[in-house]
């Protein structure tokens, strides 16, 4: 099944961008973006996918895993009839992203990765900001609003600001009996986490494969990347310059395109001119 996605293109573009969104996130979440960047990117078109579990996704199989999310970016090259030669991924779809490097063996030209931590974290932080909204939406699994707004009441009386309550209530559909609840399966968000902070990607950042670029962008307000990650993100450029580059949004936290949009776009811009 291939996952639901946008284009944003121009007529006849000659080169693709895979763009993969966060956990609890959507294909919407960076298509304003995109369409800024493309406007100085003439060349290029932009894949936008619902991860699997997410967004317009329904019923993809277990199991919930980088493999299988690379295994579905795969199927979706299959349908388009091309590859891609550059790769976007915030969060949870920045290791997807480094996972897609690997699997094709940097046989793409450039990944910008948006703070998401390539290293394994057995035992995520409580204070983490997607942890503890995914613990609050598997309880909230099944319950009926009667509007959209009750739904971000209750967010937001957990403790979240009513932005990211807002965000978080895209996650809703509205079923036939006027009711909404959650359209997301938090069983298989969970599943796809459990193996996203088990996994170990560093190895794509030390020495990016093939002829891949990593451009590791970091929210400087970020917990997402402690000082140990940093200092070794600033390594692997040491090691290897102008393959690997690093830029610290500083005023940025961990959603970083939407704190500070225009320097994530003149990021990708850049990234994507080569």
């Amino acid at each position: 099944m291939t996952l639901p996605h946008q284009i944003v293109a121009p007529a006849s573009p000659t080169r693709w961008c895979l763009v993969l969104h966060g956990i609890l996130g959507s294909k919407t979440n960076w298509r304003g973006l995109v369409r800024r960047a493309s406007t100085a990117l003439p060349a290029w078109g932009f894949v936008l996918p619902d991860l699997r579990n997410h967004g317009d996704d329904r019923g993809s199989a277990a199991p919930h895993t980088l493999d299988a999310a690379c295994d579905d970016f795969a199927d979706l090259a299959a349908h388009r009839g091309h590859g891609f030669d550059a790769v976007i991924g915030h969060s949870y779809g920045a290791k997807c992203a480094l996972a897609w490097v690997d699997r094709v063996q940097g046989a793409l030209d450039c990944a910008v990765v948006v703070d998401g931590n390539p290293g394994a974290r057995p035992t995520p932080g409580g204070d983490d900001t997607v942890v503890r909204a995914v613990a609050m939406l598997t309880a909230m699994q099944g319950a009926a609003f009667e509007a959209r707004e009750r739904f971000i009441d209750a967010v937001v009386a957990d403790g979240f600001s009513r932005d990211v309550a807002a965000w978080l209530g895209m996650n809703l559909g509205h079923d036939a009996d006027d009711a909404f609840r959650l359209r997301i399966n938090m069983a298989a968000v969970r599943a796809m986490l459990d193996d996203y902070f088990a996994r170990d990607l560093w190895r794509v950042v030390d020495d990016p494969p093939g002829r891949a670029r990593v451009r590791v962008v970091i929210g400087g307000r970020s917990p997402a990347l402690d000082a140990d990650d940093r200092a070794r993100v600033l390594r692997a450029v040491a090691a290897h310059p102008g393959r690997v580059v690093c830029d610290v949004v500083e005023r940025a936290g961990h959603w970083v395109h939407v704190d500070a949009p225009d320097e994530t776009v003149a990021i990708i811009t850049d990234a994507l001119r080569g």
